[in-house]
């Protein structure tokens, strides 16, 4: 068994290890073997001696019948966006390639204090600013389904390293479909959550030792198996000593038993259109749900796609500002104020939300409340409990590619995490989950969204939904795995 045991998904790695079937240290030098045979370039900085007194550690405290956490043992890898102690965190950036931080992101101390063993950190674009995971540190990392297409972007690393069995899962980070977007391209289970749940701090790309962060920057796991990604939710949200915390989150179960769930389908949207095959696999969900006595319904959507979309960009380009130095944000600002009035082009409107008045961010945020409600009357009113949508467009693109190309017809390169954007400034749980492939053998998800808090719910659909699809769903990789 222990030969396969690194395919296995997370909980069937700590059965293993709770049953004396293996120990942690064995278990660490399986992912390593992995590791070291692996062409994706996934794992861009290795811990190897840290990690192996954690795993006898982790195996001393077994034999005594202790236990340190629910994942005691485990060896786990980490986005290099996430700061580790005494463990260079570059953030795929030249600039940091030397940053060995003194102290972890607080998400990362939260995994340490469950027991997770940290083997390494997975690659990254620079300061996670593509879709695309490339960067000239280390290079692009290759999907596992096919090595001349994309793992997609910021978290293409954590993705490809869990599809290609380098690690049983990950801690990534979402800010716009960035970790969502690579568990689309890549086949694997990823989950935004609901954001405020899993703290920030520790994330770069805001400069190392700010305490701040982007007020929609969301860590999240990715794993191989809906059940996965609850245990790594349990343990994200219990805060760790040093964060001195007097509470600890408890999100409730779903309201209703999964065969009574209310689902709305919202299939497409003239402002991002998706390929035949991408509806295909909707239409496909759709039918299982339905086959098993599921309600069911098709919706135009909650809200206006593209209005949505307009203030998340406003939004997004607010808070990258907060870093930019005084140089830049002059420069910037005078750009700005030579603008044309009616220059409505792209870089036009990016230099008009970067140099945004504080009273204009005011209304945007009252914009984004007032959004936020129309989300929550769509669940609570209708009583839906899960919308489900297209994950993105398309199956992974070309590497490299800066355009988008749906059923022949060129689109922006962004419309890529269109989908994914219609709850990031808004901070509703969102999973993506594999559900079918294309004929070409690409894994194609869906997205789960559901109300603020509904995390848990989201998770028993994607477990409920897995088996009615099979294959994909269910963790089966494609012919190349690196």
């Amino acid at each position: 068994m222990t030969s396969d045991l690194t395919r296995q998904p997370a909980h069937v790695q700590l059965q293993a290890l709770d049953r004396r079937e293996i120990s942690s240290r064995e278990l660490l030098d399986l992912h390593f073997d992995r590791i070291d045979a692996s062409q994706v370039n996934a794992v861009v900085t290795r811990d190897d001696d840290a990690a192996r007194t954690a795993a006898r550690a982790a195996d001393e405290r077994r034999a005594r019948n202790e236990s340190r956490g629910t994942f005691d043992g485990l060896p786990l890898t980490i986005k290099d966006s996430f700061e580790t102690a005494g463990l260079r965190t570059t953030s795929g950036a030249e600039d940091l390639a030397g940053h060995v931080p003194a102290r972890d992101a607080d998400a990362v101390a939260r995994l340490r204090h469950q027991g997770a063993v940290i083997m390494g950190k997975t690659n990254t674009p620079a300061y996670c600013q593509d879709l695309h995971t490339d960067n000239s540190l280390f290079g692009r990392t290759l999907n596992p389904h096919d090595p001349e297409r994309t793992a997609g972007g910021s978290s293409g690393g954590p993705a490809a390293a869990v599809a290609a069995y380098l690690t049983p899962a990950d801690l990534g980070s979402d800010l716009a479909g960035s970790l969502r977007l690579p568990a689309h391209y890549c086949g694997v289970y990823g989950l935004r959550p609901t954001h405020g749940l899993v703290p920030a701090r520790g994330h770069i790309p805001r400069p190392p030792g700010w305490i701040t962060s982007s007020d929609m920057v969301t860590p999240g796991p990715l794993a191989r198996h809906p059940r996965d990604l609850g245990l790594l939710l349990d343990a994200l949200t219990t805060p760790s000593p040093a964060e001195n915390s007097p509470w600890l989150v408890k999100l409730p179960s779903a309201r209703r038993a999964v065969g009574q769930l209310r689902v709305a389908v919202w299939a497409e949207d003239v402002s991002c259109p998706v390929d035949r095959e991408t509806a295909d696999a909707l239409a496909a969900v759709e039918q299982a749900l339905a086959s098993v006595g599921t309600n069911v319904i098709r919706t135009a959507g909650p809200v206006g796609f593209a209005d949505s979309l307009r203030l998340f960009e406003q939004l997004l380009h607010a808070t990258a500002t907060a870093a930019t130095n005084d140089e830049a944000g002059a420069a910037e600002l005078a750009a700005a104020r030579d603008l044309p009035e009616d220059d409505a082009s792209p870089r036009a409107t990016f230099l008009r939300h970067r140099t945004q008045t504080h009273r204009a961010w005011l209304r945007a945020n009252e914009e984004r409340l007032r959004l936020r409600e129309k989300w929550h009357r769509f669940f609570a009113d209708a009583q839906h409990d899960v919308l489900i949508t297209p994950a993105a467009p398309t199956a992974a693109i070309p590497a490299g590619n800066r355009t988008l190309m749906v059923d022949g017809v060129e689109r922006s390169f962004f419309d890529q995490t269109g989908w994914a954007n219609l709850t990031s400034h808004v901070g509703l749980p969102s999973l993506v989950m594999p559900v079918a492939r294309t004929a070409d053998g690409l894994p194609i998800g869906v997205q789960l969204v559901g109300p603020a808090y509904s995390d848990r719910t989201l998770l028993l659909m994607a477990e409920h939904l897995a088996p009615l699809l099979g294959g994909m769903a269910q963790g089966v990789t494609g012919p190349w795995s690196g």
